[in-house]
């Protein structure tokens, strides 16, 4: 054993464990999952080759007095999306292309910045260095202008190359956190060792941890940071020891989320969300269990579609009697969000997930995980969380 476990008996996990050997058995069915998931399918050299290309293209086309332009695949529309149920939100193979040409004035500087950070990149895959997002943009902020163009010119770059941005040598600071019932080895050999008192930062280098091990019976990702502490603080991690537990602080960040495939590629056992009640907790929830139309070129290596909605359900709201002046009507933006969603290809595969939505969409009202305060002040880590575990109130 890695770890003493301090939390309950063990008929507490019987439905866990039951729900854990189904998931075992879908993928054995479906043959398992295809090896070399979550591993830089490009070498370097590749990588360098393939640079090396798009720029001898370059000079092809200056030479022939002809303006040069990337062609990069279209990450922003719904037409180039498929999904699949073991997969999630992917790029389709023969998708709409979009050109960023060096002599149209509203593409020549994005067409400039590709070309900065294209010879970024390659002195640092050939260098074998790494750098962050941050340390891009410090390299001349004023041209850039802000963070999110550099985030989103590294993204077209990973796309356009056909490879993880890993593999650009490219990482970005991350803000998740992971407590619990897990010890890992980072690449430098550092021993990690978390705790289910106090949370540490996830991994820069999701690819170089190694040696993970635990003997945790489920993972909580938690939304929001606050009620992730509340968590720890309320010692959730003891009382339902072994478990694992993670926050991207909202819209997760690309770490978080490999992170969270990473625990699934290596463990297969259970996974679950807890976010509010509303169409942003919903999102984020989609984002974790099929990926996002942005990232969707990456989709195998990112989405966990055996990942299962813990809470806050729309229907708890009634069936808990949680106070109506606790809850806050859906805004505009809300209710557009939840259209957008009910909208998507994979809702069809999920009913239980309409079903809650269109409780949601009826009530026009949304509640926050907060919300479990007016019934006492513990009742999410002493009452709720227990109880949907124990019984298997999830869908």
């Amino acid at each position: 054993m890695a770890f003493a476990p301090m939390g309950p008996e063990a008929s507490f996990f019987e439905v866990l464990d039951q729900h854990r050997a189904s998931l075992l058995a879908a993928l054995r069915r479906g043959g398992g999952e295809p090896a070399g998931r979550g591993t830089c399918p490009a070498s370097s050299s590749e990588v360098l080759s393939s640079i090396e290309n798009i720029i001898q293209d370059i000079i092809t086309s200056l030479a022939r007095n002809e303006a040069p332009a990337f062609t990069i695949d279209n990450r922003s529309s719904w037409e180039n999306i498929k999904f699949e149920d073991s997969v999630g939100l992917q790029m389709v193979s023969h998708c709409t292309m979009r050109k960023i040409k060096s002599d149209s004035p509203k593409s020549v500087k994005n067409f400039a910045l590709i070309l900065k950070v294209l010879s970024v990149i390659y002195k640092l895959v050939q260098s074998n260095t790494y750098a962050t997002k941050r340390d891009i943009y410090y390299t001349d902020n004023q041209l850039f202008g802000n963070q999110a163009v550099v985030d989103n010119i590294v993204d077209n770059i990973s796309c356009m190359l056909k490879v993880p941005r890993r593999c650009l040598h490219v990482l970005s600071t991350s803000k998740g956190l992971i407590a619990g019932n897990l010890r890992y080895m980072e690449e430098d050999g550092t021993k990690v060792n978390c705790s289910c008192t106090t949370a540490v930062a996830v991994p820069s280098n999701i690819q170089g941890i190694w040696n993970l091990i635990t003997d945790a019976k489920f993972l909580l990702i938690v939304e929001k940071d606050a009620t992730f502490q509340r968590l720890l603080d309320d010692n959730f991690c003891n009382k339902t020891s072994p478990c694992i537990m993670v926050t991207g602080k909202g819209v997760p960040d690309l770490n978080t989320r490999l992170l969270v495939r990473k625990l699934w590629d290596t463990f297969h056992i259970p996974i679950f969300t807890l976010v509010d009640a509303d169409p942003h907790g919903i999102e984020i929830m989609c984002i974790y269990k099929y990926g996002s139309m942005s990232m969707s070129f990456e989709a195998h290596n990112l989405t966990v579609p055996a990942i299962r909605w813990l809470g806050l359900l729309p229907s708890d709201i009634k069936r808990l009697n949680i106070p109506k002046d606790t809850l806050i009507p859906l805004t505009k933006r809300d209710q557009k969000k939840l259209d957008s969603i009910l909208k998507r290809p994979y809702v069809t595969c999920q009913p239980f997930w309409r079903k809650e939505m269109e409780i949601m969409a009826d009530s026009k009202m949304k509640a926050e995980i907060q919300a479990l305060t007016f019934l006492s002040s513990d009742y999410l880590s002493r009452v709720y969380l227990p109880n949907k575990l124990k019984f298997g109130g999830w869908i």
